[in-house]
């Protein structure tokens, strides 16, 4: 299907490029979330009569996500999770749970802009982009404990506490390896599970529909 973005959209282009994407997506997602519209002579002619006002209000809304990203810059948010002996969740932390988490904090955030490459089900601490714009991201940092006492001291050690049943001491575990870190960096780089993350999915359910 061809569209008209009306914002950027991650990998597909600026506001005001014509692309071609999968039924699908432009179906699910970017048609409905209004990030773009239909490329059609009438439409076409109408965003070009709107571009000035449409620029501008892009320029606006930028601004005002870049002030909340800096306001946003150092927030922690505690997740309290019952978790077993290896650290491993009963359960899972989503992109509700961080937006509520955030929005608790005194930030107004949706989960669809949490990006989240899949859920976290393990204690520690998680460094989570929050797309505030289409051009305007900040990370916050999730920790996952099973208590505030215990929240506190990852906080202090950067590391996740797992304590080990046939040990009597609590063992030190990082959170993050290396590639961990890439992947969250990729992750963040990505258009979100609303977004390209899952994309795939959107896809799939709309070619079962029109099959």
């Amino acid at each position: 299907m061809e569209l008209i973005l009306l914002e950027r959209v991650e990998k597909l282009g600026q506001m005001g490029d014509v692309v071609t994407v999968k039924d699908g997506f432009a179906r699910n997602f970017l048609l409905p979330q209004k990030k773009a519209l239909r490329a059609t002579a009438t439409n076409k002619a109408v965003f070009e009569a709107q571009r000035n006002e449409l620029e501008a209000r892009n320029l606006e809304q930028k601004t005002e996500a870049e002030a909340l990203a800096g306001k946003m810059a150092d927030v922690k948010v505690v997740l309290i999770r019952q978790a077993g002996e290896s650290g491993q969740l009963y359960g899972s932390v989503t992109t509700r749970d961080i937006a509520a988490a955030a929005t608790e904090a005194g930030f107004n955030v949706d989960r669809a802009q949490v990006k989240l490459a899949h859920p976290i089900k393990t204690l520690g601490l998680f460094d989570v982009a929050v797309r505030l714009h289409a051009e305007v991201s900040e990370t916050i940092v999730v920790n996952v404990a099973r208590s505030d006492e215990e929240a506190q001291t990852q906080f202090e050690t950067g590391s996740a506490i797992v304590g080990h049943q046939d040990d009597d001491e609590i063992e030190f575990e990082s959170t993050f390896e290396a590639d961990d870190e890439d992947e969250v960096v990729e992750a963040a780089a990505e258009e979100s599970s609303e977004d390209v993350a899952e994309e795939a999915t959107e896809e799939e359910a709309a070619e079962s529909k029109d099959a």
